[in-house]
C-alpha cells in the first residue's frame, strides 16, 4: 500500500508539472520565445570576454542569447556553416565560420530555426588581403612570366608593378600567381590586389638597391674571365647586364677565387652595404641571381660581404645542393646568419665609411663539375616601412 501511495504522490507532482509547463505562455518565456542574440565571443576561456563583430574565415565562435535551441542552418554571407546539434542550445551555439569564400557579401549572420523563423545579426566575415612573401626571380624581362609567391590570392586580383603598369595574370592558385611582365615594368615594389584589400611587397621587382657586387662594370682582384658581357649561344640569358658565370671543374678544397676584392680595389660598388645592415643585421638579408646549367651538388661557396679589415675564410657558406635547372633564381639569406659565421670566426662587423671587402670562394670538399652563373649580390630590408 505505502507503495502504491508514493507512485501516487510522485505521478501527481508530475502531473503539476506538466500542467504548470503546458500553461506557461510564450510571455513567460525570455523575449516572448523568439531567439535572440545578445552577443558574440571568442570560445577560449581566457578571452570569453573579448566580444566580435567580425571574425576570420574558419574561427570558432559562440553565439549567445535567448532561444536558440532550434537552429537548424547558420549562414555567413551566403556561406552556409556546418552545425554541430550537440553545440546547440538554448542559450549559445558554437560554430566555425566557413572557409569558402562569398560571392555575395552581405556582412550578416543569418539563423534559420526549424519552426520557421529567422535571424538577422550584423557580423562581418573577415578576409585576408593578399600576402606576398617573395618572387620566384627578382629580375624577369618583359614578356616573360614571374611567379609570386604568398597567400590569400582570391580571383579577381589584379597585379600592378612599379610606375603603375598591370600585369596579365597568367594562372593563379592558393599560394602561387604567375604574371606576365608588362613592357613598362619599373624597379620597385609589386602591388596585389583583390576584392579584399591590396598589399605592396616587401621585396623589390628588378631590385637595384644596395649592389656591393654586379660585375657593371668588372672591379676588384679577381677573375675578371669569369664575367659575361655579351652572352653567346649556350650561355644563359642576362638579367640585368653582366653576369659571373664560373664553367670549369673545381676540386675538392681547391682555392677558387671567383669575385671580389678589398675596398680600394672594387670602388664605390664597396661602400654599398648599408650601415643599418651592419648594425642590426637582422633586419635585412642577403640576397643574389644563380643559375645552375649543372647542379651545384659539391664543395661550397663562401660569401664575404661587410667585412671592415680583411677576408675571412670561415665566412658565411652557402651550401650544395642547388639546382635551377637553367632557370634564374633570386636566393634569399637572412643577414644575422652572415653575421654569426663571421662572429663564430672571431670577427664581429664593423661600419666602415671606406667601404667593405668582398669575396666569392669556392672552398669545400667534394669536386664540383661547376657551371653556375651569378648576378646582383645586394644587403636590403627584410621589410619596408609604411
Amino acid at each position: 500500500m505505502k507503495t502504491i501511495y508514493q507512485f501516487t504522490v510522485l505521478f501527481a507532482v508530475l502531473c503539476g508539472m506538466a500542467v504548470f509547463t503546458i500553461s506557461c505562455s510564450e510571455d513567460d518565456l525570455p523575449n516572448g520565445g523568439a531567439p535572440s542574440i545578445t552577443y558574440v565571443r571568442v570560445t577560449k576561456p581566457e578571452s570569453s570576454d573579448s566580444l566580435l563583430v567580425a571574425a576570420f574565415q574558419g574561427t570558432l565562435i559562440a553565439i549567445v542569447g535567448e532561444n536558440l535551441q532550434d537552429a537548424s542552418e547558420i549562414w555567413f554571407n551566403d556561406q552556409r556553416a556546418a552545425l554541430t546539434p550537440t553545440y546547440v542550445s538554448n542559450k549559445s551555439i558554437l560554430v566555425s565560420i566557413p572557409s569558402v569564400i562569398p560571392k555575395d557579401i552581405t556582412n550578416k549572420m543569418r539563423i534559420l530555426f526549424s519552426g520557421g523563423a529567422v535571424l538577422e545579426h550584423d557580423f562581418k566575415v573577415q578576409i585576408s588581403e593578399p600576402s606576398l612573401a617573395s618572387m620566384a626571380c627578382e629580375y624577369v624581362a618583359a614578356g616573360e612570366v614571374a611567379t609570386i609567391n604568398g597567400d590569400y590570392f582570391y580571383e579577381p586580383l589584379t597585379v600592378t608593378f612599379a610606375g603603375g603598369a598591370k600585369g596579365e595574370i597568367v594562372s593563379v592558385e592558393a599560394k602561387t600567381i604567375r604574371v606576365r611582365v608588362p613592357a613598362d615594368a619599373a624597379a620597385g615594389q609589386i602591388t596585389v590586389s583583390t576584392n579584399f584589400g591590396e598589399t605592396k611587397s616587401d621585396f623589390w621587382f628588378r631590385d637595384n638597391r644596395n649592389i656591393f657586387l654586379s660585375s657593371d662594370p668588372f672591379t676588384g682582384w679577381w677573375n675578371e674571365k669569369y664575367v659575361v658581357t655579351k652572352p653567346a649561344e649556350g650561355d644563359p640569358v642576362a638579367i640585368n647586364g653582366n653576369y659571373i658565370r664560373v664553367k670549369e671543374a673545381i676540386a675538392g678544397w681547391a682555392w677558387k677565387e671567383v669575385a671580389g676584392g678589398p675596398p680600394d680595389a672594387m670602388g664605390a660598388i664597396s661602400k654599398n652595404v648599408p650601415d643599418e645592415a651592419i648594425l642590426k643585421p637582422a633586419d635585412y638579408n642577403l640576397k643574389f641571381e644563380v643559375n645552375t646549367v649543372k647542379p651545384y651538388n659539391n664543395n661550397m661557396l663562401k660569401i664575404n660581404v661587410g667585412l671592415s679589415k680583411d677576408f675571412v675564410t670561415d665566412a658565411y657558406q652557402w651550401a650544395p645542393p642547388y639546382d635551377t635547372k637553367g632557370e634564374w633564381r633570386t636566393v634569399i639569406i637572412p643577414f644575422e646568419q652572415v653575421a654569426a659565421s663571421y662572429e663564430a670566426a672571431g670577427v664581429k662587423m664593423a661600419v666602415s665609411p671606406a667601404g667593405y671587402y668582398t669575396r666569392l670562394l669556392f672552398h669545400g670538399g667534394g669536386d664540383l663539375d661547376a657551371d653556375i652563373s651569378l648576378d646582383n649580390f645586394r644587403v636590403v630590408p627584410k621589410t619596408i616601412k609604411k
